[in-house]
């Protein structure tokens, strides 16, 4: 089984698709940790993120061993990652990496922004996670200043509001959900509460369902 889990970043469907995963019994891949990956490589040798050479190199270097690293969850990398997967040939190059993560027995859940609709189009489960941008900028707030980094909660949210307006309008591989996904928000709901509703979906799919 595949089920892509798509979303703007920071409205929980990190942890969603990583408890998805554990109650299932499939391996996790989040995505966005590639993009960051490439972007924090660009960003420690001083590269401009927007140099498509250097980015795709980048990208086809990648180690999954530095996947874990913490410095990939800064705010900074995250923004930088936004305008890294902008760049078509980064895109298509590291598709493949996802497409045969998710191929691999006995399935997966995969996390991101284009997963539904470009990396796993025939995924057998697809939902699309969001939450207000305002909770989402209070969320980041939160996980950052937990890692001891300096947040101001009116950046970030600046911050969410202009990367939501970039991927949303990039030529490739936009974020949208799916023609088929189901729409799961993640506002007012707690970690428990956003897996139960996930699970709801997933069960419903497999009981042959539309309505959850």
């Amino acid at each position: 089984m595949i089920i892509a889990i798509d979303g703007p970043a920071a409205s929980g469907k990190g942890t969603l698709a990583k408890r998805l995963a554990a109650h299932y019994g499939l391996r996790h891949l989040d995505t966005g940790v590639i993009y960051r990956a490439v972007a924090y490589a660009l960003m420690s040798r001083g590269a401009d993120l927007k140099d498509e050479a250097s980015a795709v190199s980048a990208a086809k270097s990648l180690d999954p061993r530095t996947f874990d690293d913490p410095a990939l969850k800064s705010h900074q990398v995250g923004t930088a990652a936004s305008v890294v997967s902008a760049i078509p040939a980064v895109r298509a190059a590291l598709v493949e990496f996802q497409r045969q993560f998710a191929s691999q027995p006995p399935g997966a859940v995969l996390d991101g922004r284009d997963i539904g609709t470009v990396i796993c189009p025939n995924a057998d489960v697809k939902i699309f996670v969001v939450a207000d941008p305002k909770i989402r900028a209070e969320r980041r707030t939160i996980e950052a200043r937990g890692r001891g980094e300096a947040a101001d909660e009116a950046t970030i949210l600046a911050d969410i509001l202009a990367r939501d307006e970039r991927d949303q309008n990039r030529p490739v591989a936009p974020l949208k959900p799916a023609s088929d996904a189901y729409l799961l928000d993640n506002s007012h709901l707690d970690i428990e509460g956003g897996v139960r509703a996930a699970i709801d979906i997933v069960e419903a799919v497999r009981a042959g369902r539309r309505e959850v």
